[in-house]
């Protein structure tokens, strides 16, 4: 029903007016790691969550069930370092408190930000098992927000960059091949867009072992591997050459004796609408985008993933009527899977004193016709 469709100026979560990312990295000297987040609007945006995998490392997601209280966040954590980097939540909160949004508490000046939160294991991928993200990583992920806005247009933000950067500095997928951070857009027939944020860093594989062929390239739109960092502008996908595929085939078998404690996981995410949802609608975006997670991941969800989705809704457009919502639900678990295909090959490979994991434009380069 939906294949006809264009992605949004941007192809990313920020073409949903009033979102805006920023990211901040650091690697080396034992460090692989970084943050994310996804501001909203100043008043804030109708949030749901859901939570599919076996280990989350999660804050504020019962806060997010419709029975509460509180209906509106006013940004999303997304981190690396494990339960550690659920710190980073913390410089968000208190950056956003500087900057006057929060649940208001009666004066002006007592504001809670409401902040929900999700991190990925990369736990030791840089080679020290300490090297976590913490508040001032939340915080500096909020300028890089902030400047994307100041140099955006029309009250659209700046497009966040992918691959390697943010929360997705230290993601990785089975195989040894190297994950990162994915966006994707879509525009739906009664206008409005719904978009994804992902951190890709999955026990499962987002290849298929015998061809070598990406799970997901069969939901991208026409210009989805346009503006990927390392693409060659006019690229399209392809089978990989069976020598290729053999080779990736050997490594991931030699990685197999050492794979567990290097492959504790998760991926996370926002999906996002600029449609007016109630909070309970918000949460079915975020379930649908589940499904998208689940094909271009196989497996998914496994006890070993903290698999997590937050949906957004800023409310900048008519509620949607019942196609409409259908329509939207279905263009979640497509954007999600986009998202998933483009930080796949906007990764770049990454070594560190505990190993190598290349990028699949590394491992197939014969895929990009």
């Amino acid at each position: 029903m939906l294949h006809d469709l264009v992605p949004g100026p941007t192809n990313s979560v920020v073409d949903v007016a009033g979102l805006a990312v920023g990211s901040t990295s650091r690697v080396g000297d034992g460090w692989l790691t970084g943050s994310t987040v996804v501001l909203a609007p100043p008043e804030g945006a109708v949030a749901g969550g859901d939570v599919r995998g076996g280990g989350p490392g999660t804050r504020e997601t019962d806060l997010l069930d419709p029975c509460n209280l509180v209906d509106r966040v006013h940004a999303i954590s997304l981190s690396g370092g494990s339960a550690f980097g659920l710190a980073a939540a913390d410089g968000v909160m208190r950056w956003l408190l500087g900057q006057g949004c929060g649940f208001p508490m009666g004066a002006p000046d007592r504001l809670v930000p409401i902040v929900p939160g999700a991190v990925i294991f990369d736990l030791g991928r840089g080679g020290r098992w300490d090297a976590t993200p913490d508040a001032t990583f939340g915080a500096a992920a909020c300028e890089d927000a902030q400047r994307a806005r100041d140099t955006g247009s029309d009250g659209y933000a700046a497009p966040p960059a992918l691959g390697a950067v943010g929360a997705g500095t230290g993601g990785q997928v089975a195989g040894g091949l190297k994950g990162g951070l994915g966006s994707a857009s879509v525009v739906l027939p009664d206008g409005s867009t719904v978009a994804a944020l992902v951190v890709l860093n999955a026990v499962g594989s987002t290849v298929d072992p015998r061809t070598g062929e990406l799970y997901g390239a069969s939901r991208l739109l026409p210009g989805d591997l346009e503006g990927l960092p390392g693409v060659p502008s006019g690229a399209g996908l392809r089978t990989p050459y069976p020598q290729e595929v053999e080779a990736a085939r050997a490594r991931a078998v030699e990685l197999g004796a050492e794979a567990l404690p290097r492959t504790l996981a998760t991926t996370i995410g926002v999906v996002a609408t600029d449609a007016t949802l109630g909070c309970a609608q918000a949460r079915r975006l975020a379930m649908s985008g589940q499904d998208g997670l689940a094909r271009a991941i196989l497996p998914a969800h496994s006890m070993f993933d903290g698999d997590t989705l937050f949906g957004l809704a800023t409310g900048g457009r008519p509620a949607p009527d019942p196609l409409g919502f259908h329509q939207m639900l279905e263009a979640a678990a497509d954007v999600v899977t986009r998202a998933i295909v483009r930080a796949t090959l906007a990764a770049d490979s990454v070594t560190t004193p505990e190993g190598t994991w290349r990028s699949y434009r590394e491992a197939f380069p014969s895929a990009l016709a």
